[in-house]
């Protein structure tokens, strides 16, 4: 019968025929390695993403809607190269969405943000 050790530690295990890990913390450990990004590219992404919708949820919307000018947002540190996704009308006016809140372009740099019901 072979003996299991720990994926991590490599201490021997005792228990569950199927147990993998010694402790909490060495499944932590071993799944955060694994896991880890060789150039933490999402981590970095998903920051910039939730910078980018804590800005807009920084602005008081009336109707669901509000308006701001581009150095307002770049003020607050706001990187227009991240979005979630994009909604193009019939009309050909294009909104730029962080999840459920987005940006519409205006004239003389000037952006609307709304919420998505």
């Amino acid at each position: 019968m072979q003996r299991k050790t720990c994926l991590e530690c490599g201490e021997r295990l005792v228990g569950r025929i199927d147990k993998k890990y010694c402790s909490d913390h060495c499944r932590n450990s071993y799944n955060n390695r694994l896991n880890k990004d060789s150039k933490n590219l999402v981590r970095n992404i998903n920051n910039r993403l939730r910078k980018n919708y804590r800005v807009l949820t920084s602005y008081r919307l009336r109707n669901g809607k509000t308006t701001t000018t581009k150095m307002q947002l770049l003020d607050k540190g706001f990187d227009f190269d991240y979005v979630t996704n994009m909604y193009t009308t019939k009309k050909g006016s294009t909104y730029y969405f962080l999840y459920d809140l987005g940006y519409l372009p205006l004239d003389n740099e000037r952006y609307m943000i709304v919420k998505r019901e």
